[in-house]
This record gives C-alpha cells, sequence and structure tokens, in this order.
C-alpha cells in the first residue's frame, strides 16, 4: 500500500520538476537575451530541443546570434521553406551567406519533433528526431553573442508559430556525431552549457546554465508565455522511482498504480509506398495512424515512381528498395529511398540494390532491413534465383549479400520479430508455380532462408504483418479467377505450418501492409478491379477483419512499414 504523503502530493519539489516549454503565436513573440561574451559559440558548439509547430504557411525561427542574419559573425537555426518542389526544412546559416547546411523536407505540423544542430570546427550536422538529415561546412565561426529566440531580426515572418521545449545551447562541443535516439528526459546542464531554457511550465524567462561568464537573463516579447504543453519528456530522478502511466510520479512524493504509457501500447505511423494503377506504378507516399480509424493522408513523393518494392523501417525511418517501374518495356527500380516517419516530405535517396528488382520481400528489426528475393532487369527481364541482401537502417548506403532465398523466385510477403523474418508466397513461374511455402532467417546473421512450414492455401501475391510473436498472412490469389480472402498466422518463434485466423473484408492479391505491435493493417488490393479499401485485425486474436477507411489511389501493390511493426516491439 502506498503512503499519501500530502507535501509532495503534485510531485513538484521545485517549480522546474516537471518540464515544459514556451508558447510563440507567431507575431512578434520573442525571448531576447542580454547580451554576454560566453555565448559566443565560435565554430564548435551544440543547439538541441523539441519544436511544435502550427503553421508551415511562414518560416519558424529558433534561435538567432546578433541582429543581421545574414551579416558576418551570425548565426540562425530556423524553418525555411524552398521552392519547386515546396519543402520545409530546417537550415543553419552561420557567419552571414555562402554556405547554408540544409535538411531535407522533414517537418510536419502538430507533432513534436526533436532537432539538433550539432557543429564541429565548422562542420555542421542537424538530426531531426535523431536521424541525421543534413550535413555540410558553414561559412564560417559565430562571433555575436545570442540575441533571441524565437525570431530574426528585420523578418516578422520568420516569427515563431508554436512551442519550443527544453532549448539547449553548448559551447566548444559537438555533441552529436551519428544517428541517435532523442534523450527521454527533460534536458540538464552538462559540460559548458550556457543556456537552457523553455522548460519551466511556471516561467518563460527562466534560465539554467554551467557557471560559465555572467548571468543569462531573459527578456519575455509579445505574447511569448510558459506553457504545461511538452513532448513528454520524464525527470531524470537520482532517487525513487518512477512509473509511467496515466500519471507520471516519483515514489518519493505519491503512489499511483502504474499502467502503461502511450510510447508503450497501440503506438504507430504506418507508411505506404507507391503502388500500380494503369499504365504504370506511382510514386505516392500516403501514412496513416495504425491505433485509429480513417482515410490515409498525403506524404510526400517517392524519387521514383514503383509497386511491389521491399519495404523495411526502424521506429524513425522508413525504407522503401526496389519495384516494378513500367510494363512495357518491363522496368524494374535499383533505388532505394527514404523517409523519416514522423514528418511529412518527399523521400531522399538511400542507396542502391545489387540490382533493377521488384516484386520483393521486405522485413527489419531496429537496425538491419532485408530484402528477399523477385524478379530482376537482367538477363530478360527474368525470375531471380533467391537472392537476399540487406542495409543497416541508420547508415546510407547500397546492400550488401545475405544469402539466398532457398524457394522461389519472387514473393511480395514479409514481416518479422525483432530476431527472425519471415517470407511467404513464393511463385516460381519455371518450376512448381504457386506454392505454399513459408521459410525464415535470422535478421543479425546472414546466411539462406530455412524451411518454417507451409501456409493454409498454396497462393501468391499475399501481404504479411505481424507482432512481435505473430505473423500474419492475407489474401493471394492463383490465377485471374481466384481470389483469396484467406488470413492465417503463425507463431514466429516456433516452426510449423499456418492456422486459420478469419476472413478479410474482400478476396484480392497484391495488398500493402502496415502493423504496429497490436494491430496488422491490409492496403488497397486486385480482385481483379483494383481497391483503395483498408481493413485491419488484432493480431493477438482471431476473428474477420474490419473496415479502417480508404487509400488515396485506387491501386495495388503498394509497401507498408511502421515505426512499431513486430521487428521493433
Amino acid at each position: 500500500m502506498g503512503i499519501l504523503r500530502t507535501d509532495k502530493i503534485s510531485g513538484l519539489e521545485t517549480p522546474t520538476a516537471v518540464t515544459g516549454s514556451v508558447s510563440f503565436d507567431g507575431s512578434g513573440d520573442t525571448l531576447s537575451i542580454v547580451a554576454n561574451n560566453d555565448t559566443i559559440l565560435g565554430s564548435t558548439y551544440t543547439i538541441e530541443c523539441w519544436i511544435y509547430l502550427n503553421d508551415l504557411a511562414s518560416r519558424n525561427a529558433i534561435l538567432e546570434c546578433g541582429t543581421a542574419i545574414n551579416s558576418g559573425g551570425s548565426f540562425g537555426l530556423y524553418h525555411e521553406i524552398l521552392a519547386s518542389p515546396t519543402r520545409n526544412i530546417i537550415r543553419i546559416r552561420a557567419n552571414g551567406t555562402g554556405s547554408d547546411v540544409d535538411t531535407g523536407s522533414v517537418l510536419v505540423t502538430d507533432k513534436w519533433i526533436h532537432i539538433a544542430a550539432s557543429v564541429d570546427n565548422n562542420s555542421a550536422k542537424i538530426f531531426v528526431n535523431g536521424i541525421l538529415e543534413g550535413n555540410g561546412n558553414t561559412n564560417g565561426s559565430v562571433t555575436s553573442t545570442i540575441n533571441q529566440i524565437g525570431g530574426l531580426t528585420g523578418f516578422s515572418d520568420y516569427d515563431f508559430d508554436g512551442y519550443i521545449s527544453n532549448l539547449r545551447i553548448i559551447k566548444g562541443k559537438a555533441l552529436y556525431t551519428s544517428n541517435f535516439t532523442p534523450p527521454t528526459h527533460e534536458l540538464e546542464v552538462i559540460g559548458d552549457t550556457v543556456l537552457l531554457c523553455c522548460n519551466n511550465p511556471d516561467s518563460a524567462a527562466a534560465a539554467s546554465y554551467a557557471g560559465i561568464g555572467t548571468s543569462k537573463t531573459i527578456t519575455v516579447n509579445g505574447n511569448a508565455a510558459a506553457s504545461t504543453f511538452s513532448p513528454g519528456l520524464t525527470r531524470d530522478f537520482t532517487f525513487g522511482t518512477q512509473f509511467e502511466g496515466v500519471s507520471r510520479f516519483d515514489t518519493q512524493g505519491y503512489f499511483v498504480p502504474p499502467s502503461g504509457t502511450t510510447e508503450q501500447r497501440g503506438r504507430g505511423r504506418g507508411i505506404i509506398f507507391g503502388g500500380y494503377t494503369s499504365p504504370s506504378s506511382v510514386n505516392n507516399i500516403q501514412y496513416v495512424t495504425i491505433q485509429s480509424t480513417g482515410n490515409a493522408q498525403d506524404f510526400g513523393d517517392l524519387t521514383v515512381a514503383a509497386s511491389i518494392s521491399g519495404a523495411v523501417s526502424s521506429s524513425t525511418r522508413g525504407i522503401s528498395a526496389g519495384g516494378f517501374v513500367t510494363p512495357s518495356p518491363v522496368t524494374y527500380s535499383q533505388t532505394i529511398d527514404f523517409v523519416t516517419i514522423s514528418t511529412t516530405g518527399n523521400a531522399i535517396k538511400f542507396g542502391d540494390l545489387q540490382g533493377q528488382r521488384g516484386y520483393i520481400a521486405g522485413f527489419s528489426n531496429s537496425t538491419r532491413g532485408i530484402f528477399v528475393s523477385g524478379y530482376k532487369q537482367t538477363p530478360a527481364p527474368a525470375a531471380t534465383t533467391g537472392e537476399t541482401d540487406y542495409i543497416t537502417i541508420a547508415s546510407l548506403g547500397n546492400t550488401q549479400d545475405f544469402g539466398t532465398a532457398t524457394f522461389g523466385y519472387y514473393q511480395d510477403a514479409g514481416c518479422s520479430s525483432s530476431t527472425r523474418g519471415l517470407v511467404a508466397g513464393v511463385n516460381n513461374p519455371g518450376g512448381g508455380g504457386h506454392t505454399t511455402n513459408i521459410q525464415y532467417v535470422t535478421i543479425a546473421t546472414t546466411g539462406n532462408t530455412q524451411t518454417f512450414g507451409d501456409l493454409t492455401q498454396s497462393r501468391r501475391g499475399l501481404s504479411a504483418t505481424s507482432s512481435s510473436t505473430r505473423a500474419v498472412f492475407c489474401g493471394g490469389y492463383t490465377g485471374p479467377a481466384s481470389h483469396f480472402n484467406i488470413i492465417d498466422y503463425v507463431t514466429i518463434a516456433t516452426t510449423g505450418n499456418a492456422q486459420d485466423f478469419g476472413d478479410a473484408v474482400f478476396a484480392g492479391a497484391y495488398r500493402g501492409a502496415t502493423s504496429n505491435s497490436t494491430r496488422g493493417m491490409f492496403i488497397n488490393g486486385y480482385t481483379p478491379s483494383l481497391v483503395n479499401h483498408i481493413d485491419y485485425i488484432t493480431i493477438s486474436t482471431t476473428g474477420n477483419a474490419q473496415d479502417f477507411g480508404d487509400s488515396l489511389i485506387t491501386a495495388y501493390s503498394p509497401s507498408g512499414c511502421s515505426d512499431s511493426h513486430g521487428g521493433l516491439s
């Protein structure tokens, strides 16, 4: 039984015990900093914070050093809008014009985003949600003092509209050098922190620092105001235990039974890449919020229009590899594209497959993505002999050899747990046609696929989703008049034949699929008419699929991934 301590009922031993933010309304709201020489950043520094944008129609300035962004010695970290096509990026401009460092199109409204600018001897890297999204050399050192947060002097269209939380500036150290997991606790003063602010729910002017130099005095301008709205960062308690659930608390404070968090249960954004609508594939990217219902929304575009690509993902990055492009002449892609799942925007090239190919099965854990078999461009086009390759998701580059798929030449259904990847729905047009075969590999190793068991029905063109323990296979066909609404499942950690799960909403093949740790989704399809329907299942149960909503396009053969699939759970 817990002991209720009335002196701790709020859980706030000090005004800054629970992290907060500062709200800016996009019209003259700033925090200005009294000039002092220890905030002259020089050539090596780190700036990080969380931002929540209300609007992308105007630009949003996070930090300014000096009072003239285009002059020597100045600095700006801000959201910029680029045209042709329209892109919303993060930019560093240091020591005037001449060499900006930009990200790709990575920003989205109504979502907390972690931004980190890490500069080492004028070599800058910009990370968005821990992923390196931009790098290059700045125009030189920053010799002006920190001036303001939330605006750029003389440019009212850069007034910040949204929230900034936990803004920390460290002088003399580039804290981040490669991809990282953004902090889950509120930021603290470390090393030569020259400013930590926008973290007090009671005062927009509150600031802390490492003690070097003079006091950092913040003046609140316009309607900038302290807010309790925050990225959900927890306290890093030195003593006691913190549980997360409906409430967050310190056991030195008061007792509430824990019940799990949104991050632990029911999270997830699903990404849907491409698809085929006669006479060729399309380049659109869509997204869905997996635990809700409703229609898909536009995310951006692939660099190459493709369908039946291999899709893999970590919790932050979604990747589409290869795919079918056009039927006459038959063309397949070699390109690997990636997106940052929590944002919206166009894909960026990741690297290349070992050759042009489509009809690829893809699966992944948190670090490695694997692409199995498929049709390839040369010689012919013809079926592959089961070539299987892999990438390290956090690192850009071309695929490396993994092994060979023992059965089959093309298939398009892959899913995984954190240790094992499964593929099913093999079609071998040169010897055997459709099969019931399910194969598996151990993701962390290399080698050929091994036999897992059999589907309940011989078929190809099916889709697959998974939790961390169960793989589910949906639909498929054996010919123009033979489409199936079959859903069957296996337990990933074992081997053996699939069992009946239930029925899909319609009988069809070549559906995209995505999942979080509890819910699987099947998207679009071929009946043989093209459909735009999305339905879903609860993976741990059995039963028929239910209606979720509609895709933005009527197509078949999209590919899907998510930030919370079975390989990450």
